[in-house]
């Protein structure tokens, strides 16, 4: 048994809303595997939480770079990060971010890329001056991630929640769409759609691009719940398959309901845009990064 500590019983609890016994019997009854007791509180019907808490940890910024072309668009969203919110204030430490996020245009928003370009003016690559600015700020700091969204004939909009300094913030997303229509109704949608994005947190775009693996997990979930039920499995499988389809509109960006009105799927609301938009309106993708997403917390950091 390891990794149990009042801490972590805690971070479950946020992560889940069920009660602390509960989670230091999940914990103990999965060897202090996180993931494991988020699991096993939902198959005992202990927790509601639809997709695991993202554990945040690591400070700094999420900066966004779009660059529009005759006919469409590239944008970029890259996440640099720090030790401490202090950092993440510094305007040195600001305008680095933004120049990455304006190099990563180049590449596309291929992360290994654009460890290897060039730094502004630097005469050295983005992985070196990171590590020059290292000593110079007195902190550790990393390029974790970096996107991209490009639209042959469109727009990509972008939207930054929590924004610290131009273009850069706590949240970063990026939505493209395709259309020849009216390129500032586009973006005016496609900016809505964005904001939606940062607060919904849709996992894809698409019930077809979702990771099966997550899918599985899911139906397993749900039918360890059904089962608990004592229904016989026939019944199972259609109170899964009913489930499920909940389970979509949850995570998938089409089938959500969008924020702003409270009452028309993502998908609808895209396709009666057309008409005054001025042309048929394509969801080509989004890119949803969030500072520290993912990122564990140690003990000491509480």
């Amino acid at each position: 048994m390891s990794g149990i500590t009042a801490a972590t019983v805690k971070q479950l609890r946020e992560m889940t809303g069920a009660g602390m016994m509960d989670c230091k019997t999940a914990l103990t009854e999965n060897n202090g595997d996180m993931d494991a007791a988020v699991d096993w509180l939902r198959k005992k019907g202990l927790s509601k939480a639809a997709k695991k808490a993202g554990r945040t940890a690591s400070e700094g910024l999420v900066a966004i770079a779009v660059e529009p072309n005759a006919s469409g668009a590239t944008g970029v969203v890259v996440e640099v990060n720090s030790e401490t919110d202090f950092v993440a204030r510094n305007e040195v430490f600001q305008k680095m971010v933004r120049d990455i996020a304006n190099t990563a245009i180049g590449v596309g928003g291929d992360l290994a890329k654009l460890r290897a370009e060039t730094y502004p003016g630097a005469g050295k690559s983005i992985d070196e001056h990171i590590a020059e600015m290292v000593g110079q700020i007195g902190e550790n700091i990393g390029l974790r991630r970096a996107e991209g969204v490009t639209v042959d004939e469109g727009v990509v909009a972008s939207y930054v929640h929590g924004p610290v300094t131009d273009g850069a913030g706590k949240i970063g997303v990026l939505v493209g769409l395709k259309s020849s229509g009216d390129k500032a109704k586009l973006e005016a949608l496609g900016k809505q759609i964005a904001m939606h994005v940062a607060a919904a947190r849709p996992l894809s775009a698409k019930i077809e691009e979702l990771d099966q693996a997550v899918v599985e997990k899911e139906k397993e979930v749900l039918a360890e719940q059904a089962r608990a039920s004592g229904k016989p499995e026939n019944i199972i499988e259609k109170m899964v398959e009913g489930r499920l389809r909940k389970f979509y509109e949850e995570s998938v960006l089409l089938e959500q309901i969008f924020v702003i009105d409270g009452e028309t799927k993502v998908g609808k609301i895209i396709e009666n845009a057309a008409k005054d938009i001025g042309a048929p309106v394509e969801l080509v993708g989004f890119v949803r990064l969030e500072l520290g997403d993912g990122v564990e917390k140690s003990d000491d950091e509480d």
